[in-house]
């Protein structure tokens, strides 16, 4: 936890503590990277309006040597905010102020994401693309292609429960948050865009398929 504000480190340490979690504090964004680095965190939540360096500096500090989530929380509303932030490695975004259900349900969601798979399961292969879970990468015949860190949101969580049904509401809530639950016009809008950027045929896809009224599948 980076911030430099007491009470709300004081506040997420009582509430991370009480549900289980080990949490590492942070007031300058130096002491962040020392602290990552030595306490090796499964998840870091991110303040951008830092002492000493922009957030945005400790986000590319971190996107150097880890991989670990990163959920900006910051009082910056500002849409080119985000996008810097979002470019330069983070995960996921939350405003100030902020509602403590709705952070501990994207904390989940982030750590449940970068669970670590091990093997052939960290890179799935499907007959026209090839995604690669650890490395946070889509290959199209030998080339990268570029994902929104939506896109990607979204393409992680059907890639990992490859041939299993994923509802429109976990969708929703993981990548968007607790109160996006009944948005489904925003996976019709995102997934026809994956299908552009993944699919031989987008008007008819073999391997981000839906499931009318109930969710999505990935099929290899």
């Amino acid at each position: 936890m980076v911030d430099d504000e007491p009470q709300i480190v004081r506040a997420l340490r009582i509430n991370l503590t009480a549900r289980g979690y080990a949490v590492l504090t942070a007031h300058d964004g130096t002491a962040a990277l020392r602290a990552a680095a030595e306490g090796k965190p499964d998840v870091v939540v991110l303040d951008l309006g830092l002492p000493d360096v922009d957030g945005t500096e400790v986000i590319a500090g971190l996107r150097g040597w880890t991989s670990v989530p990163i959920i900006v929380l910051s009082a910056r509303t500002d849409s080119t905010d985000k996008v810097e932030a979002l470019d330069a490695g983070a995960d996921d975004y939350v405003t100030k102020p902020f509602g403590m259900d709705e952070l501990l349900a994207r904390l989940r969601a982030a750590v449940r994401r970068s669970a670590v798979v091990e093997g052939e399961d960290a890179v799935v292969q499907t007959a026209s693309f090839t995604v690669d879970l650890v490395a946070k990468k889509v290959l199209r015949e030998g080339a990268e292609v570029h994902l929104t860190p939506t896109e990607w949101g979204l393409l992680e969580i059907l890639a990992r429960n490859r041939g299993r049904l994923v509802a429109q509401k976990q969708l929703l809530q993981e990548v968007w948050g607790p109160q996006y639950a009944k948005e489904t016009h925003y996976l019709r809008v995102y997934l026809a865009q994956l299908r552009r950027k993944l699919e031989p045929e987008p008007s008819h896809p073999r391997h981000l398929v839906t499931e009318p009224g109930m969710g999505y599948r990935f099929e290899l």
